[in-house]
């Protein structure tokens, strides 16, 4: 089911902008479900009608996006607050009042997808019917950090270590990438000897030229630049997950 948005932005302009971006996302899909030019009419809409995500601008006439945040929160089914600004210096304000997400504009689809996911793990967390999210406990440099095993886009083995990507940043794991593909066989597969790729992120497979290996196919995977090669053997195996996402 796709996510029920509202939008709270002074200017029709970015109010298109946004739903159209909202529009083009998948994983989850977002429908738009209401829009206000400002706090008040905001409430107005949301003394009516529950909304999963509330998509706030924070310099408006009237009460700003900060302030309406303030408000919502005392909501007995409060949306999940994701802040589109193009003023980066509220963000710690912004993650006092608990938003699940700061986005600057000219958003990007890419980064409006990823505030989604989010918003949809979230959501699975409060739902007392829901399992337990898995989760990878990354220590890197006197820091343990637990990383979402949702968020992770590919697995890499280097050297003695396994590079995990995220869309916003890559960690270290100590351990065997042998050992990750037989943990996780359904979220996870292997593209090449040295690579483990999310399936439900997997997008486009194309043509590569490798100037170790020559003419070959590597995959995009979503919110990544990067390509990552297939070796020959996977070639077929990644052709089918792209054909069932």
């Amino acid at each position: 089911m796709s996510l029920k948005a509202l939008i709270v932005d002074d200017e029709a302009l970015a109010r298109s902008r946004l739903r159209t971006l909202l529009g083009d996302c998948r994983e989850p899909a977002a429908s738009v479900e209401g829009e206000a030019a400002n706090a008040s009419q905001a409430v107005e809409l949301l003394r009516r009608q529950r909304f999963d995500v509330a998509l706030l601008d924070i310099n408006m006439p009237g009460a700003s996006g900060l302030t309406l945040a303030q408000a919502l929160r005392e909501l007995p089914h409060a949306p999940a607050l994701v802040f589109v600004t193009a003023h980066a210096e509220h963000a710690v304000q912004a993650f006092d009042l608990e938003a699940t997400d700061y986005l600057t504009k000219p958003v990007r689809l890419e980064r409006l997808q990823q505030a989604l996911q989010k918003v949809e793990r979230q959501r699975a967390r409060q739902d007392p019917n829901a399992a337990p999210e898995e989760t990878l406990l990354i220590q890197e440099r006197g820091r343990t950090e637990r990383i979402a095993l949702s968020e992770v886009l590919y697995f890499k083995a280097e050297l003695k270590y396994v590079t995990v990507r995220t869309a916003a940043k890559a960690y270290i794991l100590d351990g065997a990438l042998s050992e990750l593909e037989e943990k996780y066989p359904t979220q996870f597969m292997r593209i090449h000897r040295n690579a483990l790729v999310a399936r439900r992120a997997v997008r486009a497979l194309e043509k590569l030229y490798d100037p170790e290996e020559g003419e070959g196919w590597a995959v995009r995977l979503q919110g990544l630049d990067e390509l990552l090669s297939v070796s020959r053997r996977q070639l077929t195996a990644v052709r089918e997950a792209i054909a069932a996402n």
